[in-house]
């Protein structure tokens, strides 16, 4: 992996990682693990999404 795909996979980390610590600092959220994993996985198929 290089170039534009390492920014991406940097930007799915962070997000990830910023949503399952707001969710640890805020239990009524929802659980940390399941919210980051949300965010992760929707990011990933956005930014995987080639205009198709």
């Amino acid at each position: 992996m290089s170039g534009p795909r390492d920014i991406r996979m940097m930007v799915l980390l962070l997000a990830g990682a910023m949503a399952a610590y707001v969710t640890y600092r805020h239990p009524a959220a929802g659980q940390p693990v399941t919210v980051g994993g949300l965010v992760v996985t929707v990011l990933y198929m956005l930014m995987n999404d080639d205009g198709n």
